[in-house]
């Protein structure tokens, strides 16, 4: 009796072991690719709970979730010559779950080292200030290529930022020079322009004035009331004599 309880019990253990090696479960952003005696299933698993054949079959699970993937510095040498040390920065995730694990070894280490090598390809074909001024346009650039190279691997590219670009000391001062050049161009650009208009209206008011004499006595006497409503106690101011003739015409004077 004793011999067939061993035997019972040790059946149970059996049975209990086998379903914990072949029950499975994945999460809803997991799948688990199946290989069966090496072959590869046509479907993924999941989500949810799936059976094993314990032995047989062994499951890679495979996370379907959006990727964060940090781009080490990178040392280019831009267009016009420029060394700079460049970060960035991917996102993307794994759309074909069976491509990632088949087409390629390790599909992190295979899209870090893509992105590196076009880092430093694309930002090597631009010069300084368009890497400093298009940070959108060479981002494309870089989704684009990227993109293109991982997707036989099941993978899509998202997006791509460049994040920091290190200049040398020595560069970021003669830009510092540059930039301060450009305003006090801009200054004096601005200034002539200024005076331009400023004699534009000079000569129109001097035509003005030449049609129109009485216009010229209506500013002198605008002038006056300025200079009245000061605090000098003595105005000396010349009076033009033009407006003295009517007073040294008159008839009386002309017979004495």
């Amino acid at each position: 009796m004793s011999a067939a309880l061993i035997i019972v019990a040790i059946l149970l253990a059996l049975v209990v072991l086998f379903l914990i090696s072949a029950i499975k479960v994945a999460r809803e952003y997991e799948r688990g690719i199946i290989f069966r005696l090496g072959r590869l299933l046509p479907q993924p698993k999941g989500p949810g709970l799936f059976l094993l054949i314990p032995v047989v079959d062994r499951m890679v699970k495979v996370d379907l979730r959006t990727i964060t993937l940090s781009i080490p510095p990178q040392e280019v040498i831009t267009k016009d010559n420029v060394p700079v040390r460049v970060n960035a920065v991917a996102y993307f995730r794994i759309v074909e779950p069976k491509a990632a694990i088949v087409q390629v070894e390790n599909f992190m280490n295979a899209t870090s080292q893509i992105a590196q090598t076009t880092l430093r390809s694309v930002l090597g074909q631009h010069v300084l200030d368009e890497l400093l001024s298009e940070r959108e346009k060479i981002n494309a650039i870089l989704q684009e290529i990227i993109d293109e190279a991982t997707t036989p691997w099941g993978i899509k590219v998202a997006r791509v930022e460049v994040k920091d670009v290190e200049i040398p000391g020595g560069m970021q001062r003669a830009m510092a020079r540059q930039a301060e050049a450009e305003r006090e161009r801009r200054a004096k650009v601005i200034n002539a322009e200024g005076e331009f208009q400023a004699s534009e209206r000079l000569k129109d008011a001097a035509l003005v004035i030449e049609d129109h004499p009485i216009a010229l006595q209506l500013r002198y006497l605008q002038t006056l009331l300025e200079l009245g409503s000061s605090q000098s106690t003595t105005i000396v101011f010349p009076a033009p004599i033009d407006l003295l003739t009517p007073f040294l015409d008159r008839p009386g004077r002309a017979q004495s």
